[in-house]
């Protein structure tokens, strides 16, 4: 298995090169996966690794899932309701994860909150898009779902920092733990 730097320096290449397009006409979306032993490693190294994009002459832009989760869950019109709900029944933990993952993808909230960044960097030179903290979608929903329902709206090069395992050439377990999924139509990197 590579290093995070042989990983990241084999993103820079490809993403020079740009996604060659298919007979699919794949969007230009990269996935880093590294181990999720790995998660605290990577998020010291993205300044450094954005600073190098910069050099290439690329516009670095993120997107938090960690975030826009948040940002969902906090401002969402149920919120008491759920806090009242999981005061009564503080160990019901599957009805609180489905009550939380529907709230995510009413509406399709988290997804339209990726396609208006993704939109907003649209027309702009060089930019690039890391999708960082993921593993805030877990136990929800995985960023691949996400990733079909935004096929043909990567304007700009996006990539999905993975944690989780590769198997093959396109083949990806979320975090180690959720079974192989090869439904990505991306390119995968590491892992």
């Amino acid at each position: 298995m590579q290093s995070l730097q042989q990983s990241f320096e084999e993103l820079r290449q490809r993403i020079r090169q740009g996604r060659r397009l298919s007979q699919t006409g794949n969007d230009p979306v990269f996935y880093l996966v590294f181990d999720p032993s790995e998660m605290l490693e990577v998020k010291k190294k993205l300044k450094t690794w954005a600073a190098k994009l910069e050099l290439d002459g690329w516009q670095v832009h993120t997107f938090s899932m960690a975030d826009a989760v948040h940002d969902i869950l906090q401002n969402n019109d149920f919120r008491d309701i759920w806090l009242d709900a999981e005061a009564e029944a503080p160990l019901d933990f599957e009805s609180i994860n489905e009550t939380l993952a529907d709230a995510l993808t009413a509406d399709d909230n988290l997804k339209n909150m990726l396609q208006a960044k993704l939109e907003s960097l649209a027309g702009t030179s060089n930019a690039i898009l890391f999708v960082t903290d993921l593993e805030a979608l877990h136990p929800y929903l995985r960023v691949g779902s996400l990733e079909q329902r935004l096929q043909g709206k990567f304007s700009v090069p996006t990539v999905m920092l993975y944690p989780g395992k590769r198997t093959g050439k396109s083949t990806l377990s979320f975090l180690g733990i959720y079974p192989e999924d090869g439904n990505y139509r991306s390119a995968h990197i590491g892992g």
